[in-house]
């Protein structure tokens, strides 16, 4: 069994805690701090640092989205993407799209701009309306996909009843009402 907790408190000698740490006068605070600074102007003065560009404000040409950008990140994504400056968001949504139609970067570029100018006009406004369209594009894709219409799974299109299920002919709760009356 377990000792109580009063037994392992009393067997630990009660001695006063560890004695605080004697306060640091203002004095040597400031004269710490002031070597510390020195050191540091003194090594700050030795590095050469790069030159910082100026960040400027782009916007993306398919969503929209502004993102601050360097001179050189800009026309290094303009000459990547035929003169059309993107984000990184659409520039991964072009590249999903190349996986898709064999790596033709102007075609991918190209459709998603459209499904962009696309949802920009419509999608923001009505957002419900949009989905329902997108799943309407999908259900028609489904469709010629399949050869035709979907087929029904509705019984009554097959003429009657279908043969391997259980047909319901009433409902128990009037006998099992009996029951409990009687």
């Amino acid at each position: 069994m377990a000792p109580h907790r009063e037994t392992l408190l009393a067997s630990y000698p009660k001695t006063n805690p560890a004695p605080k740490p004697p306060r640091l006068s203002m004095g040597s605070l400031q004269r710490t701090i002031s070597d510390i600074t020195f050191e540091l102007s003194k090594e700050a003065s030795d590095i050469k640092l790069p030159s910082i560009s100026e960040v400027e404000d782009a916007k993306c040409e398919c969503c929209g989205l502004s993102e601050e950008c360097t001179p050189e990140y800009v026309t290094r994504v303009r000459g990547k993407f035929s003169g059309k400056l993107i984000c990184g968001l659409c520039s991964e949504a072009v590249k999903e799209e190349m996986e898709k139609n064999g790596g033709k970067r102007e075609e991918a570029l190209s459709e998603h701009m459209s499904a962009c100018s696309s949802f920009n006009r419509f999608g923001r406004t009505h957002p419900v309306l949009y989905q329902a369209e997108a799943m309407r594009k999908i259900l028609r894709k489904r469709s010629t996909l399949e050869g035709g219409r979907a087929k029904s799974l509705s019984p009554k299109d097959n003429g009657g009843q279908r043969k391997g299920c259980i047909a319901r002919s009433s409902s128990c709760i009037p006998a099992i009402t009996r029951e409990i009356d009687q």
